[in-house]
């Protein structure tokens, strides 16, 4: 494909920042920019991006004129965590035939915990031909590299794995899910008896099972709140979380497949204190074992250019709500990524 892939970036917050700046340096053509933060509606998407020149894209506020007025091949939909909460935004891009990729943690696998939402999205999609998904930092670290190990695997019997986050990194959506700054009965009752709050590993868990080919016997999830016992600011929530209330949570995940192997998975996401930094370690168990541990991944960027590089298989992946253990793993893109377009899906 020769000519540029235009998108359109669906919040301009602390990720849509550092998108703008990947979609620029990959080779895209940014033609819309949507937020309704009015220190930032209005602004030119270079300055917001900080890329040091203007690209004459205002952030603008009315999702559904830009929508109308830019002919996008993409919307990256980078908002909120939950389906219901993005199901508008990826309403509005199937309706004008776009394909859009989310940051939004449920959209990695959300057909069993939004399943009327997630069909009625997918049956969008298919009549406008264009495709809908959700990626991010689990695509590849709770996704692909742990089915790749799989692959070197003779026996597996059981899959551990746990990783952790910096709430304050991604907006105050992610921190309210995590339920930082909560009382300890307020996190029991917003929280931890909200049955249709999933957490990001029970997503990642269908994934994995998806993606080897296990079927799920029974699903079982504990969130806990996490404490420090000093007073600790943040900056995402505006306010200073007093000690002994939660700065986040921990979701620990257990799945049990009828082939046999059990997933054990927990995330932990929450306001750090001084000196912790985000981890992220898997070990299976089997005939051999193996661990694998990232020190200190950058979870941001790492989010950020997932989705950007997954842009080509996007275009190309077939029309619906299409989850992404269904495609190619994500490729690096060494050239603008119009170049790794078929021209057929044009």
């Amino acid at each position: 494909m020769m000519e540029k892939v235009r998108v359109i970036q669906y919040g301009c917050g602390k990720m849509g920042k550092v998108f703008l700046r990947y979609l620029y340096e990959k080779g895209a053509e940014i033609v819309g920019a949507i937020d309704m933060n009015p220190a930032i509606v209005g602004k030119d998407v270079g300055e917001v991006a900080g890329l040091g020149c203007k690209l004459n894209v205002p952030v603008r506020s009315d999702a559904e004129k830009v929508f109308a007025e830019c002919d996008a091949h993409v919307c990256i939909i980078a908002t909120r965590s939950l389906v219901s909460e993005v199901y508008e935004p990826f309403e509005l891009a199937a309706r004008y035939g776009v394909n859009a990729i989310s940051t939004c943690e449920e959209a990695f696998y959300p057909w069993n915990t939004s399943p009327a939402l997630i069909n009625k999205l997918d049956r969008l999609a298919k009549d406008n031909n264009c495709t809908l998904t959700g990626s991010g930092y689990q695509d590849v670290f709770w996704g692909n590299l742990i089915t790749t190990l799989a692959g070197a695997t003779h026996n597996i019997t059981k899959i551990e794995g746990s990783s952790s986050y910096n709430v304050e990194e991604y907006g105050i959506a992610l921190a309210e899910v995590h339920g930082a700054g909560l009382s300890p009965e307020e996190f029991e009752e917003k929280i931890a008896k909200n049955d249709s709050l999933p957490s990001y590993m029970w997503n990642a868990n269908q994934w994995l099972c998806s993606q080897l080919g296990w079927s799920i016997k029974s699903m079982e999830q504990k969130l806990v709140p996490l404490f420090h016992d000093k007073d600790i600011y943040s900056e995402t929530l505006g306010k200073t979380i007093k000690a002994g209330y939660a700065l986040g949570m921990s979701a620990v995940v257990t799945t049990v497949t009828n082939q046999g192997p059990i997933l054990e998975t927990q995330c932990i996401g929450k306001v750090y204190p001084e000196g912790e930094v985000d981890t992220n370690l898997w070990t299976i168990y089997g005939e051999p074992n193996t661990t694998l541990k990232i020190e200190q991944p950058a979870t941001v960027e790492l989010t950020c250019a997932t989705i950007v590089n997954r842009i080509p298989q996007l275009i190309m992946a077939p029309p619906g709500f299409y989850t992404t253990e269904k495609m190619p793993p994500a490729k690096y893109l060494a050239y603008p990524m119009n170049l790794y377009i078929d021209d057929c899906c044009w």
